[in-house]
């Protein structure tokens, strides 16, 4: 491929992401118009307009000190705190199952015995396992952190399953007419064909992650953005509540966002993303 038609290529890829943008945000900005207007005429204290929510977000959020980067105490004390419990229990969520699902699917009857014991949990919502949780943990991130891990592992696990037990048959024999030693078999060719099914458990569970954070600390929690977000409802602050609940949707847009620009850079080699770009 000549350099002027690799350089099209890439032009016109560019071009289809920057109008899609567009599109996207227009439909974005189309919606938060109509929004005003109908809450502005429907005059209810439950659903404030934008603008309402605007003002107390930035007074919320961006009215602190200089030597805190202009970010006020409730960031501090209740956003970074629950962005910790939620990285926290999906990085170790990630390791576990990974590796569990590695060691399960590598394994010819692991599934047989384990499986129906994974649908079982897999079963229980984690909600209601908060109460559990808490009586080991107490009102600590501990709490938070378990009720993360056990909701988060699960797309992960069985996805890592999956993905090791379907790795294409031409990889194993080209991997055995290479010679490759059995201490790198595991890290130069199951994780590599394994790793979109792998990814893909891992976005779900990222969603999942931001999910439990906040109904955990709804249930039991000294502070964090679930804390926070009660403490508005009974107090009637509308309009602080509807700020952070617009803060979770930011968050999960950025860590979504995040999230896909890493997938398409570590996934780069694929033949189908090859083809795709």
């Amino acid at each position: 491929m000549s350099t002027a038609t690799l350089s099209g290529r890439v032009g016109r890829r560019a071009a289809r992401g920057a109008a899609t943008v567009a599109r996207n945000w227009l439909l974005f900005a189309i919606l938060v118009v109509v929004w005003e207007f109908a809450a502005r005429a429907g005059g209810s204290k439950f659903f404030p307009p934008p603008t309402e929510i605007a003002v107390a977000a930035a007074k919320l959020w961006f009215t602190g000190p200089a030597s805190h980067l202009f970010l006020t105490d409730a960031v501090f004390d209740n956003v970074f705190p629950s962005l910790g419990r939620m990285l926290g229990g999906w990085a170790l969520a990630a390791l576990v199952g990974i590796g569990l699902g590695v060691l399960v699917g590598r394994s010819e009857k692991g599934m047989d015995y384990l499986g129906p014991l994974f649908a079982f949990f897999r079963s229980i919502p984690p909600p209601t396992l908060i109460p559990v949780f808490a009586v080991l943990f107490g009102l600590s991130s501990g709490m938070q952190i378990g009720a993360i891990i056990f909701g988060a592992i699960w797309p992960v696990l069985l996805n890592s399953v999956d993905g090791v037990r379907s790795v294409d048959s031409v990889k194993v024999e080209t991997s055995r007419a290479f010679r490759t030693p059995k201490r790198y078999w595991v890290s130069m060719v199951v994780l590599p064909a394994a790793a979109p099914k792998i990814f893909a458990g891992l976005r779900v569970s990222l969603s999942i992650s931001l999910l439990l954070m906040v109904v955990s600390e709804l249930v039991g929690a000294y502070n964090g953005i679930g804390r926070s977000l009660m403490n508005a409802q009974q107090d009637f602050d509308f309009p602080t509540m509807w700020s952070w609940l617009v803060l979770l949707g930011i968050l999960g847009y950025v860590f979504n966002t995040i999230f896909l620009a890493a997938e398409r850079r570590v996934l780069a080699w694929q033949p189908t993303r090859l083809g795709r770009d």
